[in-house]
């Protein structure tokens, strides 16, 4: 089903959610005697029934190496795992040689960590002096990163003498933009940010930042794990050079990530990891390494989940995600209108009315957001608590750590009302 297509469907509703409910096998257990409410998607989505049949149909079918063998099993292993490809090329805007399998997000930040350090080292390939940093080149980050997209720009940047810079985040929980003006600039060579806030719920402006890189001659990795599950995600119109999204966030299976680069940047890019199934020929001496995408996908890969990942994909494009997002959007202001409406409970991020995803970071005054988490949990509704590995950004608030529901298409208004009526206890349960 194509977007256009996808707009033409009716609205999701509550009507609507219960029968993709259905889809979803877990969420018909209970926890503790109690149905569950599972509001922690943000962290770990779950599985609907097309995707866990797509990983077992494989293993019971084609299980075999891909690119290696002659033999049938193999022959369809392979045509399945690049077809795979392909899907969450269309899934993402961009070409099938411009996808890397990789283990999740993280795997490939710093993926693109160490092969921007290889490419600043001595001996390295000239094609790739465009990915060399060191002492004057400027990395430029934003306060609301979670650590994956934080620490690796830092273990860059110490190692190759660049200064590391961060774009501010205001009291609204939105990027200062007029900051972020003055901060990127000529000496700056990248600009990594997150598409949505993971804490915040904020939807960064990109074009706006990656405007601001193109004018400053940097290169751009987008965080897009919160987004690409949840709202129609093109690389190409959004223009960003590098971006990074995680299966088990958007209804795939835990072990499998995306990592999605422009052809011509992919090719010129030192690799990071080297063995086989990523070289054209190898001496005792030297290797030659394959174009994108073999040349980032070395030894055998992630195969089965790949091919769940796409079954995850066709799910969320049959469903639409114009409709995901539009449905997500209403969970997350009836979210932080209903908690910014009790009592001692500070919600961060946008206010009610202001765009957001379909998540709110949530502190309930006087009770520990642990304490607030496994009394939710009482109520068989699982939530995340913590500083959901973004402790500067929870510092810049103030916090050291929040409570966060997030939402996702099997999520019912019911479901966040119930979790504001047990918020509402809270403090009371505590004697706070």
């Amino acid at each position: 089903m194509s977007r256009t297509q996808a707009l033409r469907l009716p609205a999701l509703n509550d009507d609507e959610v219960l029968r993709i409910r259905n889809d979803f096998p877990i969420l018909s257990r209970s926890v503790g005697g109690r149905p569950l409410v599972y509001l922690d998607s943000g962290a770990t989505s779950q599985n609907p029934v097309s995707v866990i049949d797509a990983e077992r149909e494989f293993y019971e079918q084609r299980n075999a190496a891909v690119h290696r063998g002659a033999h049938q099993l193999a022959v369809e292993a392979t045509e399945s795992f690049e077809d795979s490809r392909e899907t969450l090329a269309a899934f993402v805007g961009a070409a099938a040689v411009e996808i890397i399998w990789t283990a999740n997000a993280t795997e490939g930040l710093n993926l693109l960590s160490y092969s921007f350090l290889n490419a600043s080292l001595p001996g390295a390939p000239s094609e790739a002096a465009r990915f060399a940093l060191g002492a004057g080149d400027e990395i430029v980050v934003t306060e609301m990163e979670h650590h994956a997209n934080l620490i690796p720009w830092q273990q860059l940047a110490a190692r190759t003498g660049a200064v590391l810079r961060f774009i501010p985040v205001d009291d609204a929980g939105h990027l200062d933009m007029a900051a972020a003006a003055g901060i990127i600039n000529p000496a700056t060579r990248l600009l990594a940010f997150s598409h949505a806030s993971n804490v915040l719920g904020t939807i960064n402006p990109v074009k706006d930042l990656v405007a601001l890189a193109r004018a400053a001659g940097a290169l751009t990795v987008l965080d897009a794990c919160q987004s690409a599950p949840h709202l129609p995600l093109d690389v190409k119109n959004l223009d960003v050079d590098f971006a990074v999204l995680s299966g088990h966030k958007m209804l795939g299976p835990t072990g499998i990530g995306v990592l999605y680069g422009r052809a011509e940047l992919l090719d010129a890019l030192p690799p990071f990891l080297t063995g086989g199934s990523m070289i054209t020929t190898v001496s005792m001496e030297r290797a030659s390494f394959l174009p994108s995408p073999q040349r980032f996908e070395a030894g055998t890969q992630k195969i089965s989940q790949a091919i769940a990942l796409a079954a995850a994909a066709n799910y969320l494009t049959e469903t639409g995600l114009e409709r995901i997002h539009a449905w997500e959007s209403l969970l997350g202001q009836r979210l932080v209108e209903g908690l910014t409406g009790i009592p001692g409970v500070r919600v961060l991020g946008p206010a009610p009315g202001v765009e957001r995803i379909g998540l709110a970071s949530f502190d309930v005054e006087g009770v520990h957001a642990h304490d607030v988490g496994q009394f939710l949990d009482s109520r068989g509704i699982a939530v995340r608590v913590g500083h959901h590995c973004a402790q500067p950004l929870h510092r810049r608030l103030g916090v050291t750590a929040t409570t966060r529901a997030s939402t996702y298409l099997y999520n019912t208004t019911s479901e966040v009302d119930f979790l504001l009526a047990a918020v509402s206890e809270v403090r009371a349960y505590f004697g706070a």
